[in-house]
């Protein structure tokens, strides 16, 4: 029976790494969940980005060859408003995502992971985005790998951002680009102050992204086909491996049932003082590793019968 792939980002140990937690320290804890894939952030994980010290580059490829791990997704960023009195043309839009690509190339990812500013709260994303993707195409098919924008609260899965994209893949017939779900999206009870910075003013200035954006899992049925890695944010599992906020025990039955068996990546969003990331991302392990062996217990028990 296939399974998940398990993976973490280091975004999940935003305020330890480069504090108290090194880039060994980070292989160290990914690779003491029993995860085989490890996510970064192009901007803050690599050093004089986005030309790092050849250094560095070797010290990174030691660390994937001693902890047997692999580079899954490149979280970069397309800035399309960084001048104040214009935005990215499409073509400045294409340079930023050929740079990302052929650095995520260089230090052996599959993917990339855009993020286009947006133009409304729904996270529309600037209309240059068709057109600076579409010119990279060809470089994604030349260096393999797929260029995934994600869907993100509060975007839910049916969404003319997200039809956008689908019909993006279906007119360019193309297999580098794709959806990256953000588990956050499914999001059914609101976040306390465990959720982390100033709480009171995200509720007042962003409130669906406290109260949750609620999508039913069963919408997964409708692009699951497009989606090649999911990002496993959360935000709070107590000792009893219960999540607060993310229905764990719906998405793993479905995605199991969609057959989905690509990466699982942690992305924690909660409480940053040192070191709780850190048993935040285990504790997040051992609880989608319990519900994947229920269900395949439970579907061998069925088989069996």
């Amino acid at each position: 029976m296939t399974g998940f792939r398990y993976g973490v980002s280091l975004y999940s140990y935003t305020d330890d790494f480069g504090t108290v937690m090194t880039l060994e320290d980070a292989f160290d804890h990914v690779a003491d969940t029993g995860s085989t894939g490890i996510e970064i952030l192009g901007e803050t994980s690599v050093p004089l980005y986005p030309e790092p010290p050849a250094a560095w580059i070797d010290t990174w490829f030691s660390l994937i060859e001693r902890h047997k791990l692999e580079p899954t997704n490149f979280a970069c960023w397309v800035d399309t408003r960084i001048q104040i009195d214009r935005n990215m043309s499409a073509e400045e839009g294409a340079a930023q995502i050929a740079q990302d690509l052929r650095l995520a190339h260089r230090l052996g990812f599959k993917f990339i992971r855009p993020k286009f500013g947006v133009i409304d709260r729904e996270l529309t994303p600037d209309p240059i985005w068709e057109g600076a993707v579409e010119r990279c195409l060809d470089l994604a098919n030349q260096l393999d790998l797929m260029i995934l924008p994600e869907i993100h609260a509060p975007t839910p899965i049916r969404h003319p951002v997200t039809n956008a994209y689908i019909d993006f893949i279906e007119r360019t017939g193309t297999k580098h680009f794709g959806l990256m779900i953000d588990t956050g999206i499914f999001q059914d009870r609101p976040l306390d102050a465990w959720g982390g910075g100033d709480f009171e003013a995200i509720k007042k200035g962003a409130p669906e992204m406290v109260y949750g954006t609620k999508v039913p899992v069963e919408h997964l049925d409708d692009v699951i086909k497009y989606v090649p890695f999911i990002q496993a944010k959360f935000h709070r599992i107590d000792e009893n491996l219960h999540d607060h906020q993310i229905p764990w025990d719906r998405i793993v039955p479905k995605l199991k049932d969609l057959g989905y068996s690509g990466y699982l990546s942690s992305e924690y969003e909660g409480a940053r003082d040192p070191w709780v990331a850190i048993e935040q991302v285990r504790r997040q392990h051992a609880l989608i590793r319990q519900l994947e062996d229920q269900y395949d217990a439970a579907k061998l028990e069925t088989a069996h019968a």
